[in-house]
């Protein structure tokens, strides 16, 4: 068999389902290759950077990595912003990139840079296959980094002119990944800690949702009674309505829920990724001690104390802390905060239905993902992309259910939705799939809703239009008390979801707002909802945040 064989042959023994890529010159007996796999089906998208995005969010949903293919050049370039993505917010993804031949790389040559240095810094390993004997240790060893803690991406070179060699090598056997647990000392070192704290609080991290962790981490805060907050990636650990529950911490701004953790003196971090909220934003002034639980060692940060550390398996570390902790603290931060959140986030409801504009033509964002709340199931999940409706989605959407949520975090990448929604709707099939998307993020992969309609997959967009890049807007006025740069022209997203063969609607009244979505959602098929927005309540809630005052 020649290499591109033994390397497809290797990625269906991985389980791969799918790669998400272009065709070009240097990949072409890749692409030849998988032609003949019964098991892996190629996705031929409109851009590489969706690829990569659909890799991303399969591998989150999924826990098992995603697979995006590209050729040399402008054509490995275009992944970057992808994987980038996955690796900060430890997405498994692993990326397949050709090559120029061996006996040109030495010079100035057609469409050559260093690819696997270009990738480097975004990845857990990137390496380029120099021997096709090595193709089966070196697809096993990317898929082995890419999903061990803490997942992330890994990239493969292969150049054009090692590609068709013949090879006579077979995969290499799956091996279960290894599994750490925690130190006896460590966990009763941990145990001690709380038992002296009057006010323990803790902060539940992404690593809480990859490590499927949500109901021990649950019997746990039940079992001391005292207060969890979420980071974005780790929304739906409690369900909305615990008593718990303190919702969502991750804005870099003042907050309600920081009440709650400047009046703890001790904080229990438990599959918390600094990437998703430094602890410079929550632990600045006379930082509280922490306990560290998570699969890596702490990083090094002043504002993050550690005082003890349980490094391994979540699920072993709380279960055992539940089983052998020595009393429960029955504490909930003072001021009423609980009721506080509750009370505000039912606000949302009845101020969201008026409108701020004297014909009622532009809608709230807050009132948008109320409706989106009642309306969706369990288990519908939602993809934001990013910009303003991002920190709204962050903050006040409340999934009743773990990883129902897909946030770009740590890389705040514009444009991840439409092809988001896409590896989500591959991986979980049967579940709903919303993307919720600002017109600057929308137009940058759109073209990608060409891709969904031929895999004749369903899902629905949201696109809440007011012709600028509403995030930066928002921060130019909080910051100067004026804009620059930020407004531009959109087409007719109704002739535009025509000519992609999909259904659009357009929300011109608020009045309209939960019939339109009811409907949209009700259909087993694409449908764009552009609806137009009121990008004054982004500065309204930076406003009310600034000025929090905790008691």
């Amino acid at each position: 068999m020649k290499a591109t064989d033994l390397m497809v042959m290797c990625l269906e023994n991985e389980g791969v389902r799918y790669i998400f890529g272009i065709p070009g010159e240097e990949n072409i007996d890749f692409v030849h290759s998988l032609a003949s796999s019964d098991q892996i089906q190629f996705v031929a998208v409109r851009h590489e950077q969706g690829a990569a995005f659909m890799a991303d969010v399969y591998g989150r949903l999924t826990g098992k990595a995603g697979v995006c293919l590209a050729t040399l050049g402008p054509g490995a370039t275009n992944l970057l912003t992808g994987i980038g993505d996955a690796n900060l917010d430890h997405a498994p993804v692993v990326a397949i990139t050709g090559q120029a031949g061996l006996e040109r790389m030495h010079k100035e040559s057609h469409q050559y840079i260093d690819v696997v240095a270009m990738f480097t810094p975004v990845t857990k390993w990137s390496i380029q296959v120099k021997r096709p004997e090595t193709i089966a240790e070196i697809v096993r060893k990317a898929f082995k980094l890419a999903e061990m803690e803490k997942p992330g991406a890994v990239h493969i070179e292969l150049p054009e002119d090692l590609a068709a060699d013949d090879i006579d090598k077979t995969a290499l056997p799956k091996t279960e990944l290894p599994r750490s647990v925690p130190s006896v000392t460590s966990m009763e070192k941990a145990l001690e800690l709380i038992a002296s704290s009057q006010k323990p609080f803790i902060i539940a991290g992404n690593g809480v949702i990859r490590q499927q962790a949500s109901k021990e981490l649950q019997a746990f805060a039940e079992s001391l009674k005292v207060p969890v907050a979420h980071t974005f990636m780790a929304k739906g650990v409690l369900p909305p309505d615990h008593p718990l529950n303190m919702y969502t911490v991750g804005l870099q701004m003042k907050d309600y829920v920081l009440c709650g953790i400047h009046e703890a003196d001790l904080i229990i971090a438990i599959g918390y990724d600094f990437v998703e909220y430094l602890p410079l934003y929550w632990n600045e002034n006379n930082p509280k001690p922490i306990i560290h639980i998570d699969t890596l060692p702490a990083e090094v940060d002043e504002h993050y104390p550690v005082a003890a550390e349980l490094v391994g398996d979540l699920r072993t570390a709380l279960e055992y802390l539940a089983g052998h902790q020595k009393g429960a603290k029955e504490w909930m931060p003072g001021g009423e905060l609980h009721q506080k959140l509750k009370r505000e986030l039912a606000q949302i409801q009845e101020e969201s239905s008026t409108p701020t504009d004297e014909a009622g033509t532009r809608v709230k964002p807050r009132m948008i993902l109320d409706t989106v709340s009642r309306l969706a199931s369990d288990n519908t999940i939602v993809i934001s992309d990013v910009g303003a409706h991002k920190l709204w989605i962050a903050r006040n959407y409340q999934p009743k259910l773990p990883n129902r949520v897909i946030i770009s975090n740590g890389f705040a990448s514009m444009g991840i939705a439409v092809p988001g929604a896409i590896g989500a709707k591959l991986a979980c099939p049967e579940d709903p799939v919303i993307c919720i998307n600002g017109d600057g993020g929308f137009l940058m992969n759109a073209v990608e809703i060409e891709t969904a309609k031929r895999l004749g997959i369903a899902f629905t967009i949201f696109l809440l239009n007011d012709s600028k890049y509403g995030l930066i807007d928002w921060k130019l006025k909080n910051r100067f008390d004026a804009s620059y740069g930020v407004e531009f022209e959109n087409p007719d997203f109704m002739r535009l979801a025509e000519s992609f063969g999909i259904t659009g609607m357009r929300v011109n009244h608020v009045s309209e707002l939960e019939a339109t979505l009811k409907k949209a959602l009700s259909m087993n098929e694409i449908v764009l909802v552009e609806i137009p927005v009121d990008s004054s309540e982004n500065l309204k809630l930076s406003q009310q945040l600034g000025k929090l005052v905790c008691r």
